[in-house]
């Protein structure tokens, strides 16, 4: 996926989770953060960051913060774009041949997936979690509690036991992580949810992303290590 205009700018502060204030270089500027998560690792005050024009020029605020650097990482933090680059990903048989049809946002029982995957073979649930933190080479999920996440999963565990195909899809949001594994000290919940749903049979992938101010893309596999540290 590819973004319109960006500049660079300095990070400041975050008054709340929806706009941060950034310097640019015609002067200080509001922004609308496209990630409601913490990321309290990455909006440290002085961290460069990436900001795309809004297409609605007469919006309150001009610009979305989509990237940041942390150390020699560069990573995107645009909480839409994962489900995007997976789509593009998907549609183009990345992830399972012979797909025939793409369902976006599919509501099956008291569950909403990310996608369902039409195939000659069946259908596919697939959820899509978007990974924006890094710790000493792992990728963890996630920053924060999600009890919307786990109940995510137990329903790709209840799709699996009736018969479904179904997985979990992390699209790690940078370039470098040699391994993902759930984020137990956060959240403890979801680590055990998602080992549930594995041994359930729910696929659990990761991929890491070639990343640029302007793009994003799906690139390798990350080994997903859901034991140990």
């Amino acid at each position: 996926m590819h973004y319109g205009e960006v500049v660079r700018g300095t990070f400041l502060s975050r008054p709340n989770r929806f706009i941060a204030r950034v310097m640019l270089e015609e002067g200080e500027a509001v922004c609308h953060v496209k990630n409601t998560g913490r990321c309290r690792e990455l909006l440290v005050p002085g961290a460069p960051v990436y900001l795309e024009a809004a297409e609605n020029p007469a919006r309150k605020t001009r610009w979305d913060l989509i990237a940041v650097e942390k150390g020699e990482l560069l990573i995107n933090m645009d909480a839409q774009a994962p489900n995007k680059v997976f789509g593009e990903w998907a549609a183009a048989g990345r992830f399972l041949p012979e797909v025939t049809v793409i369902r976006p946002e599919y509501t099956w029982e008291d569950s909403r997936f990310d996608f369902r995957l039409e195939t000659p073979a069946g259908p596919c649930f697939v959820e899509v979690k978007g990974v924006t933190l890094e710790e000493n080479g792992r990728a963890l999920f996630p920053d924060a509690p999600t009890e919307r996440g786990v109940k995510h999963l137990r329903g790709l565990a209840r799709a699996v036991e009736q018969g479904y195909r179904a997985a979990v899809f992390f699209v790690v949001q940078m370039k470098g992580p040699v391994r993902f594994r759930p984020n137990d000290a956060a959240h403890p919940a979801f680590g055990a949810a998602l080992r549930e749903a594995a041994a359930a049979g729910v696929g659990v992938f990761a991929r890491d992303c070639l990343v640029t101010p302007e793009s994003l893309t799906l690139d390798a596999p990350v080994p997903v290590v859901l034991e140990g540290p």
